[in-house]
């Protein structure tokens, strides 16, 4: 409770007697002994602790529509501040990593695993004195492009984006997350964290196209084991041999590979044998996991369904909650790209949930998490 003068603060004590100030616990005495550093003195400080080639956060950033600074946060902690209060990243709870809608509370979602790709980034960064703030918002906002349903919603949005295809990083840079005006160095990380993609423009980024791997091969692992897919031994003894099969021992391993290599070369790399082992692992997963019999006719009803809600939302642009309305015409080329945007944007139970409602799935056909 806020105090008010000449009423007694939540600590009992006289408007006098704390200054003005309320405090949470009666009696509480949280020494800090010293002012609020300004962003422009925390800056400096960083310029000569970071490494030499780290990114140095200055004023408001490189941003494509210009702001003042602000008086305490460096640019990169207002990125990762707004990608954790914005609406795309809260909806990565609802989107699975690798199995749709799970029953299983346990199984990892998008959202988990962006938490879990941030923890393995920053302890790498860390401890060879990158840029933190800007390492840990790319890490968490990596994934903020994904539609729902898995990597299957790439193929069925694709042909509706015919320039440019439909890739999450890509779609999450510039589309996704463009309302939140973050900053180039940000938004780079988040376009290129794929391999497949131009490698990033920052230390930061590289270090994070690393975690997101080592991350999903270990953890998707994990997950298939959990869910009776497979068990640990099944792990090819390539793999075995370098890495075992603890998840978290196969994180630190790979982990201490990558800072191996900085201290070997100071570029960000992984040593051998781990960096074989890790593209063996994600090879392993590859044909045991996401193409698996299984998994593969739940991802043609993955494209079916969300196909499905595409050519429903742009046929009906007026059904769109965000962004539609009647003076958008049906079946454009911007109903369309409306509708791409708001389907990709859905949670998994969401979007099956639609496809019964609008599309007349029974049920029984929609596609499964396991």
């Amino acid at each position: 409770m806020d105090t008010v003068p000449g009423i007694l603060g939540a600590d009992g004590r006289s408007d006098a007697e704390t200054g003005g100030v309320g405090h949470a616990h009666p009696g509480a005495r949280a020494l800090v002994g010293r002012a609020p550093r300004l962003r422009e003195d925390r800056e400096a400080q960083l310029d000569a602790m970071l490494a030499p080639g780290a990114t140095r956060p200055i004023g408001a950033g490189d941003r494509a529509r210009p702001e003042a600074p602000d008086r305490y946060r460096l640019c990169f902690e207002r990125d990762l501040d707004r990608v954790k209060h914005s609406r795309p990243w809260r909806r990565l709870a609802g989107k699975c990593q690798v199995f749709i809608a799970p029953e299983d509370d346990h199984l990892r979602t998008r959202l988990t695993h962006a938490v879990e790709v941030a923890q393995v980034a920053t302890g790498i960064a860390r401890a060879v004195d990158l840029c933190l703030p800007l390492t840990e918002a790319i890490a968490l906002a990596h994934d903020c492009g994904h539609g729902p349903a898995g990597h299957a919603s790439e193929e069925a949005f694709s042909p509706y984006l015919p320039d440019t295809g439909y890739d999450h990083a890509v779609y999450g840079a510039e589309v996704t997350l463009a309302p939140l005006n973050l900053c180039r160095e940000t938004l780079d990380g988040v376009r290129n964290h794929s391999w497949r993609r131009p490698p990033p423009m920052t230390p930061e980024g590289e270090v994070v196209a690393w975690a997101d791997r080592i991350a999903y091969v270990c953890h998707d692992f994990d997950d298939a084991v959990r869910a009776g897919i497979l068990v640990p031994d099944e792990l090819p003894a390539e793999v075995r041999s370098v890495v075992g099969t603890r998840p978290s021992h196969q994180v630190e391993t790979f982990v201490l590979a990558v800072l191996d290599a900085i201290d070997r070369t100071g570029h960000v790399g992984m040593t051998e044998p781990a960096a074989s082992a890790l593209l063996a692992f994600r090879d392993f997963n590859f044909e045991q996991i996401y193409l698996r019999p299984a998994a593969r006719r739940q991802a043609e009803r993955v494209v079916r369904l969300l196909r499905g809600l595409v050519e429903r939302f742009a046929d009906a642009p007026r059904l769109l909650a965000e962004g539609g309305g009647p003076n958008v015409e049906s079946s454009s080329p911007e109903a369309t790209a409306l509708a791409v945007r708001y389907v990709s944007g859905m949670t998994d139970r969401y979007a099956l949930g639609l496809g019964v409602e609008l599309l007349g799935w029974r049920p029984e056909d929609l596609p499964r998490g396991v």
